[in-house]
């Protein structure tokens, strides 16, 4: 088990030593960075349409 782990992070070392030989991390990372954007930016998008809601809702009550 332990030889196992062992491979998997020497295999994903290599892996983004091939990346950053290649400049291809930085294209990961821009496409990570932008979808945690997104996902934040579509968090924030509903917590103003429910703050929209609670107050007309607290409105009518």
């Amino acid at each position: 088990m332990a030889a196992m782990q062992l491979f998997a992070q020497d295999n994903s070392v290599e892996m983004a030593d091939s990346l950053r030989s290649s400049g291809k991390i930085y294209v990961v990372v821009i496409c990570i960075v932008i979808i945690l954007v997104g996902l934040l930016a579509y968090l924030f998008s509903i917590d103003k349409r429910l703050k929209k809601i609670e107050k007309e809702n607290q409105i009518k009550e």
